[in-house]
């Protein structure tokens, strides 16, 4: 492969057991060493290592010596793959250079060499074409796919599993790590490819980047819920639509992250609100290589041009919210998600994402004092969607309504079915409590049959049933056996629950218990533009999902009433 890829032979100067592989020898010899025998009168490694830039050792431990390495050129690589024991140990090369560059094969030191790294995204790129053979070109393919995706930044799931944060491509992360997510949409594609360029695919695939979102599914839980919405974002993108989405946290490391990702996937135009020199500085650490201007537009809190119009118009939306002249000043200033809804106000983003620190209600403050709610509603509400195995299982109001009234749960209700029906899912809507079909006449539960009443008058046509128990909710048989009569037909998927403490304490624990931590949302619902709060907790997995779902929203016609 090294010569395939550029090396000149007769630069390489192969060792054994018996020595150097030079021209004449007769012990231990066979057609691939003969290949690379020199005409030379030295026989052994002390002697051919002098002035050598790489050392590739797969033979026993200790067959490096310190003195050898101290004769190597400049800035050697030296990478060596015996296992257990390599060829010299790691701490062994830098007690004699300094400047040596070293993998093996062991995970306990950085530059871990692992046939893990390739070997199953060959196969799974061969077979999905069904390659006959697996030929020079696809193990190149690979060779390139696996260097290319070296010089990336890390991922941040390589970066929790080594708890690490702050390493990019350099003498320390020469090569991906074995858990890095993305090895199986780089590599497998990369075969499949060269497979179908060598004439050895008896299956080719028409559409690459589809099969890369098909290998996507097996690395993110939410890779088929989100694929549509996915298709949706690009193509609002690259076609001209809204996609301009700020992220009021532009300094955070998840949301550095994501927008890399978002920019990779040309899911939206991003837009930064954060300190030029911080964020210059984070990018650096983290190996990120998108650039400000080129890959997405920076606002800087601490000076910006548009800072007096901004202050000015926020005083005259909130001046009758206690909001005075002065205070309307310092706020926008040092509220990140003030100045993103501010851009949405006057036209300058089309979508906002924040709420990776603090608490939601804050974040909603400036909101509604900014944005609004939109036309005829009257509440706010937050939906989260949990991918639970079989099911995709939606919940309100996971963020905002204490104790909601009747009247709020039937418009939080309506709401959410049609947040759903805009993600291609038919809702199926389960008021639920502690009651089950007037088993009880507790006020929660008069509330949750009166809410049931009012959301009939909002919208007849809406599939819906309750007051509830959550496991008839989700169990069409359970149902059945109670109520026969029930509206709802098959299992629901969206859970309206009686006040926040009952959606917020059921979504963590299925998100944990059975959803694998797997969520999309918060989504904010009844908010004039496309504005959503996540949590403290949001993965870049799920920020980079709530983006592309933000551009949908932003693209989407949104009914002016209520359904």
């Amino acid at each position: 492969l090294l010569v395939e890829l550029g090396l000149p032979r007769e630069n390489i100067w192969v060792t054994d057991i018996e020595g150097v592989v030079y021209q004449g020898r007769k012990v231990l010899m066979d057609d691939d060493k003969s290949r690379f025998a020199q005409a030379t009168p030295m026989r052994t490694l002390g002697e051919v290592i002098e002035g050598a830039d790489i050392f590739v050792g797969l033979s026993a431990g200790g067959v490096l010596k310190p003195e050898m390495v101290k004769k190597m050129a400049a800035r050697p690589l030296i990478l060596a793959l015996a296992n257990p024991t390599p060829e010299i140990m790691p701490e062994q090369v830098k007690a004699v250079r300094s400047d040596a560059i070293i993998a093996t094969g062991r995970s306990d030191y950085v530059n871990q060499v692992n046939n893990v790294l390739c070997f199953p995204f060959i196969f799974r790129g061969a077979l999905d074409v069904g390659a006959t053979t697996i030929t020079t070109a696809m193990e190149t393919a690979a060779v390139r796919a696996l260097a290319g995706l070296a010089r990336e930044e890390q991922s941040d799931i390589v970066a929790s599993a080594y708890g690490v944060a702050d390493v990019s491509f350099g003498p320390e992360y020469l090569i991906p790590k074995p858990f890095d997510p993305r090895l199986i949409t780089r590599i497998a594609p990369a075969v499949a490819q060269a497979a179908m360029a060598s004439g050895v695919a008896t299956r080719p695939i028409d559409d690459l980047q589809a099969y890369r979102d098909q290998l996507q599914q097996f690395v993110y839980h939410s890779g088929t819920f989100m694929k549509p919405i996915f298709a949706i974002a690009k193509n609002a993108h690259v076609g001209g639509g809204k996609s301009r989405i700020v992220f009021a946290e532009g300094e955070e490391e998840r949301v550095l992250r994501a927008v890399q990702v978002v920019i990779d996937e040309k899911l939206a135009q991003p837009i930064l609100i954060g300190r030029p020199a911080v964020i210059a500085k984070r990018l650096e650490r983290f190996g990120l290589r998108m650039r400000p201007d080129a890959d997405f537009d920076l606002v800087n809190p601490e000076f910006d041009n548009r800072y007096r119009d901004y202050s000015e118009t926020y005083h005259r939306l909130a001046a009758r919210k206690g909001v005075t002249q002065q205070y309307a000043k310092i706020e926008m200033r040092r509220r990140l998600t003030l100045i993103g809804a501010m851009m949405m106000h006057k036209g300058e983003a089309d979508g906002m994402l924040c709420g990776t620190f603090g608490t939601h209600g804050p974040h909603l403050t400036y909101i509604d004092q900014v944005l609004g709610r939109r036309t005829g509603a009257n509440v706010y509400a937050a939906m989260n969607i949990l991918m639970v195995p079989g099911r995709q299982l939606a919940l309100v109001d996971t963020m905002v309504n204490l104790d909601p009234t009747a009247e709020q749960i039937a418009e939080i209700t309506v709401l959410a079915a049609e947040q759903l029906k805009r993600l291609g899912i038919a809702p199926r809507v389960a008021l639920v409590s502690h009651s089950n079909f007037g088993s009880s006449d507790a006020p929660s539960a008069v509330k949750m049959r009166d809410a049931l009443s009012l959301v009939r008058q909002l919208a007849p046509e809406l599939e819906v049933d309750g007051e509830m128990h959550a496991d008839g909710a989700v169990d069409d048989a359970i149902r059945k056996s109670i109520m026969p009569f029930s509206a709802l037909t098959g299992d629901a998927n969206l859970l309206v629950c009686p006040t926040l403490d009952a959606a917020n304490i059921s979504y963590n624990l299925l998100k944990a218990t059975a959803g694998n931590n797997i969520a999309i949302g918060p989504m904010l619902l009844g908010v004039a533009k496309p504005a959503n709060i996540l949590t403290p907790a949001a993965t870049v997995r799920r920020i980079v999902n709530m983006t592309a779902l933000t551009v949908l929203e932003a693209n989407a016609v949104r009914q002016r009433e209520l359904i």
